[in-house]
């Protein structure tokens, strides 16, 4: 798809994301209403209220109040948001973009467009909110106390709602795209040698592989929370290590019965499963397997395979009845800074592999003028 079809859908969806996301924090005051705990048990408020919050443009929502009822540092958070929902607007359009020129919705691409493009969202959020975080932890009054903890507490704060807005986004970015690609020429999906498509894949997953199951175990885990040091404003790394750098968590069945263990292993198989798949389908899917194409295939891969093992996490987990129902989906989304470093990685490594193996795309045939 040209960039003049994919400029479209893509600024339509920048748009829609940001406005619902926006929307989505204006309703964070409504929680603050003395009839909200009637609809939603005292649990479940606190969750939405988390949630939304990191959303919210109204500086009362997020900031505590002084003596007077005024907000301490409000100009200094209004400008935070500011950057938060601008960059939100531009970090989606930046992805989206090549995402559409490169898997448009036509020739049974159209599934994978969808799934490509609600990935794409809590990065595209995640970004954002990172890019805004020193703002934000400066209009809290305590900028120069624990920055890099703090820093790590706003780059995870960006909660189940982007994943939610991010469907709804996907849905109306793909039927506009749609609308756009008609009368467009006809992209045929390429025929990738099989064996180099799962030679990739597997490269690939292997460096997923490596947050997974190598550095997201106990041990290792509380290594790089611990071992890391340093002085003033960049002591304690800890926290945003693991934000960067761990996909999970997991240890040995010996707090659980095996059977309960071996439940949530499932959930980490699934991720891989869904990594694998989804990079063995790409180079096929892509117009053209660009480096920034692949990489950006292969976060959203990533971003899928851990979605669906938080999913599959929900199904199994009985803290609803303790916590509220809302609490069942508070850890949609999270992981998504680790998703992106290690996909980013996967998806260079993908590519490598696939050329090594032989798969050369092909150039795009010269103009013929008429």
């Amino acid at each position: 798809m040209a960039y003049r079809r994919a400029a479209i859908p893509a600024l339509v969806g920048g748009l829609l994301i940001t406005l619902l996301l926006w929307w989505a924090g204006a309703s964070a005051q409504a929680l603050q209403l003395r009839g909200s705990t009637s609809v939603f048990d005292v649990d479940s408020v606190n969750e939405l209220r988390r949630w939304l919050t990191p959303w919210s443009y109204d500086p009362s929502t997020a900031l505590p109040t002084d003596g007077d009822g005024g907000t301490r540092y409000s100009e200094l958070y209004r400008t935070a948001m500011q950057i938060r929902f601008v960059t939100l607007f531009a970090f989606f359009v930046a992805g989206a973009l090549p995402l559409l020129r490169r898997i448009p919705p036509t020739e049974g691409r159209t599934p994978a467009t969808l799934l490509a493009l609600w990935a794409w969202s809590p990065v595209a959020a995640t970004l954002a909110v990172t890019v805004s975080a020193p703002w934000l932890i400066a209009s809290r009054g305590r900028g120069s106390y624990r920055v890099l903890p703090q820093l790590a507490g706003v780059i995870g704060s960006s909660g189940p709602v982007a994943v939610f807005a991010g469907l709804a986004t996907a849905l109306l970015t793909v039927v506009v795209a749609r609308v756009t690609a008609r009368g467009a020429d006809p992209l045929p999906r390429r025929s990738v040698p099989p064996r180099a498509a799962r030679t990739a894949a597997g490269a690939g997953t292997a460096v997923v592989a490596v947050s997974l199951v190598v550095l997201s175990y106990q041990s290792v885990a509380a290594w790089i929370q611990t071992s890391f040091s340093g002085a003033g404003l960049l002591s304690e790394p800890g926290d945003l290590l693991r934000q960067w750098l761990l996909l999970g968590a997991w240890s040995g069945p010996a707090s659980m019965s095996v059977g309960h263990w071996l439940l949530y292993r499932a959930a980490d198989v699934l991720l891989l499963a869904v990594v694998w798949w989804s990079l063995r389908l790409l180079p096929g899917l892509l117009t053209r397997t660009t480096a920034p194409a692949m990489v950006l295939g292969a976060v959203c891969a990533t971003v899928l395979g851990l979605l669906a093992s938080q999913v599959l996490h929900m199904a199994v987990d009985d803290t609803a009845a303790v916590w509220g129902p809302v609490h069942v989906f508070s850890a949609l989304g999270t992981g998504v800074p680790a998703a992106l470093t290690f996909g980013v990685m996967s998806g260079l490594a993908a590519l490598a592999t696939l050329r090594l193996a032989g798969d050369r795309d092909p150039l795009p045939a010269p103009a013929v003028p008429a």
